[in-house]
C-alpha cells in the first residue's frame, strides 16, 4: 500500500481553493530578430492595436472549484508573421474543441486557428491563423533594462474593446514559478494586467516586444511576462509544431485553504498528446511522477523538474487522483496508460477492490463540520452526533452503514464505515492506543491480521491495520489512525466490508476522509 498518494484526500472532501499568490490572466468561462515566417518589418506603437489578437477557447473544462463544464474562456494573443503564426500562452489554447480569433478588436471578422506548438512548463504556445496578409509584431533588439517603459496590450474581462496599460519594467529578468508555469526568464513590470490579457504582448516605447503577459496580482501590484529571451529560445521549435517540455495538459498548481500543496491539476488534455494517451483526463490531480511529489509549493516547479531531468519523450510514472470517482490511478506517460488502483487490494484484499462495481457515492458531514467521507449513497443509517469516549472526551464522529444499529451493535454481516477526530491537546487517545484497543476487539472477533503498515498521505502521519476472516462471516476489516502532519488532531478511520462492493468503500472512505479543526 501507498498512501502517499492521497494528499488531496482531505480538500476533495471538505472543499478545494486556489490559494496562489498569482493569478492567471486568462479569462476562464463559469460555469530584436526578424518574425519568423514574415519580413522584418513590424508594428510600430501607433498600430499596436492591429497586430494584437482575442482567443476564444472552447471546449470542456474541468475546475476544481466549478467542475466540468463545455463553455469558452478568452484569453489574448499577437501576432509575429504576416501569414499569421501568433503567440499566445498555453493556458488560453492548449485542450480546446475549437478556437475562434478576433483582430485588433474587430468583432465582426471571425478567424479559426490552429496550435502548432506548446509548453505547460514555459506557458507559451504557437497557434496559426487562416493564411492572409497580416500586420505584425518584431522583437526589441538589445537590452530590457530595469526602468524601461512598457505597455500591455490585449482584450482583459473578455472585453472586446482593446486595451493598453502603461508601466514600467521593475524586475528586467528573474525566475519565476507560478501556479501555471515554472520559468528562468521573467520580467516583473507594473502595467497592470487581468484576466483575459493572458498571452498579450508586453511592447516598449515603440511598439517592439519585450514579453509575453501570463499572470497578475492586483494586490500586490506584480504583473509578469514571459521574456523575450525566453520565448526566442523555444519560437523556433514551437513553429514547427515540436511542443517543448510538455506532455500535453493545461494544468494548474493546486493548493488548499491552508496552504498545503496538492498536485498539478488538469483543466484539459491536448487530444493525442502524452497525456491523452496515458489516459489522463480533465478533472484528474497529478501527485506525483516518478516518485517526486508534485505541486508541493503550489506551482509547477516539481513538474517541470521531473520533465528537465528526463526529457517529455521518456516513460515517466505516474500518480493521479480521479476526483469526480474517488478512486487513484497509477500508470506511465509514454507507457503503460493509467489503472484504477485499490487501496484495498493494496492493503491485502483478494479480489482488488471492486474497481467495476457501479456505485453512487454521498458526502457525509459530522453535526460539528469538523469531519466528512464519503459513503455509498445507499447507506441511509447515519449518526453524526458527537462522540463521548469513556475517559469523557468529545470527538467529532461519524458512523454509516446501511443498517446503523446492527453496525453498531458489533454485527460482523453489516458493512459500515466509523471516523472520529478531535483535536490533539483534547483527545483521550492517542493514534497508537486507537489501533491497539482495535487489536484487542478484532483479535477476539476471530479476525486475522493481514496487513500492518505505516501511513502517510502528506496530511496526516499513523499506521493502519487490515484484518480478513472477522466475526465467522469472513468480514474485512480496516483501521487506520494517524495525527494530522501539523500535530493539530488525532484522526481514527474504520471501513468493515462484507462483499465485494463493499472493498470499493474502503478505496472511496481512504481517498475521501477528511477534518479540519
Amino acid at each position: 500500500m501507498t498512501p502517499s498518494r492521497r494528499r488531496a484526500a482531505a480538500a476533495a472532501a471538505l472543499g478545494l481553493s486556489m490559494a496562489a499568490a498569482l493569478s492567471g490572466c486568462a479569462l476562464p468561462a463559469l460555469p530584436g530578430f526578424p518574425a519568423a515566417g514574415g519580413d522584418s518589418g513590424g508594428v510600430g506603437f501607433d498600430d499596436v492595436q492591429s497586430a494584437t489578437i482575442q482567443i476564444e477557447a472552447v471546449g470542456t473544462f474541468v475546475s476544481p472549484e466549478e467542475g466540468g463544464y463545455e463553455a469558452a474562456g478568452r484569453g489574448s494573443g499577437f501576432l509575429i508573421s504576416d501569414d499569421g503564426l501568433a503567440v499566445t500562452n498555453n493556458h488560453v489554447v492548449v485542450g480546446a474543441g475549437t478556437l475562434k480569433v478576433w483582430r485588433g478588436g474587430d468583432t465582426e471578422s471571425t478567424l479559426n486557428a490552429k496550435v502548432l506548438g506548446s509548453s505547460e512548463c514555459l506557458d507559451l504556445a504557437v497557434i496559426q491563423l487562416e493564411k492572409d496578409d497580416y500586420p505584425h509584431f518584431t522583437w526589441r533588439e538589445g537590452e530590457i533594462p530595469t526602468a524601461t517603459d512598457v505597455y500591455a496590450a490585449g482584450f482583459p474581462l473578455g472585453d472586446p474593446e482593446f486595451t493598453m496599460t502603461r508601466g514600467i519594467v521593475s524586475k528586467a529578468d528573474t525566475a519565476m514559478d507560478t501556479p501555471w508555469a515554472s520559468l528562468s526568464h521573467v520580467i516583473e513590470h507594473d502595467a497592470r494586467i487581468r484576466a483575459g490579457n493572458s498571452g498579450g504582448p508586453l511592447v516598449d516605447e515603440n511598439g517592439k516586444l519585450v514579453g509575453v503577459n501570463y499572470a497578475g496580482n492586483d494586490q500586490h501590484d506584480q504583473n509578469l511576462a514571459i521574456h523575450r529571451d525566453e520565448v526566442q529560445g523555444v519560437l523556433d521549435q514551437l513553429i514547427k509544431g515540436e511542443n517543448v517540455m510538455s506532455l500535453g495538459i493545461n494544468g494548474t498548481g493546486l493548493m488548499n485553504e491552508d496552504g498545503e500543496g496538492l498536485g498539478i491539476w488538469v483543466n484539459s488534455v491536448a487530444s493525442g498528446s502524452a497525456a491523452d494517451k496515458a489516459g489522463v483526463e480533465p478533472g484528474d490531480l497529478l501527485t506525483k511522477m516518478e516518485g517526486v511529489s508534485l505541486g508541493t509549493d503550489g506551482t509547477m516547479a516539481d513538474y517541470c523538474s521531473v520533465l528537465e531531468t528526463h526529457g517529455a519523450d521518456a516513460t515517466l510514472a505516474v500518480d493521479l487522483f480521479r476526483s469526480g470517482e474517488g478512486v487513484y490511478y497509477s500508470g506511465q506517460f509514454n507507457g503503460d496508460a493509467v489503472e484504477a488502483v485499490s487501496v484495498a487490494q493494496d492493503a491485502g484484499a483478494s479480489d482488488g477492490g471492486a474497481q467495476g462495481v457501479d456505485t453512487e457515492y454521498v458526502t457525509v458531514v459530522d453535526d460539528t463540520e469538523s469531519v466528512a467521507v464519503e459513503v455509498p449513497a445507499s447507506w441511509k443509517g447515519l449518526d453524526t452526533a458527537v462522540f463521548v469516549d469513556p475517559e469523557g472526551g468529545e470527538w467529532a464522529h461519524i458512523d454509516a452503514s446501511p443498517d446503523i444499529s446492527a453496525f453498531q451493535g458489533g454485527d460482523w454481516s453489516v458493512p459500515g464505515v466509523s471516523i472520529m477526530a478531535a483535536p490533539t491537546a483534547t483527545a483521550s487517545f492517542t493514534p497508537e492506543e486507537w489501533l491497539s484497543m482495535a487489536e484487542q476487539h478484532l483479535g477476539q472477533s476471530g479476525c486475522v491480521k493481514d496487513t500492518e503498515d505505516a501511513y502517510a498521505d502528506g496530511m496526516h502521519e499513523g499506521a493502519f491495520t487490515y484484518w480478513t476472516g472477522c466475526g465467522g462471516v469472513g468480514a474485512q476489516y480496516l483501521m487506520l489512525s494517524a495525527y494530522s502532519t501539523d500535530g493539530s488532531y488525532v484522526i481514527a478511520l474504520a471501513v468493515q466490508a462484507v462483499s465485494e462492493a463493499d472493498l470499493t468503500t474502503i478505496d472511496r472512505a481512504l481517498g475521501s476522509f477528511a477534518a479540519s479543526f
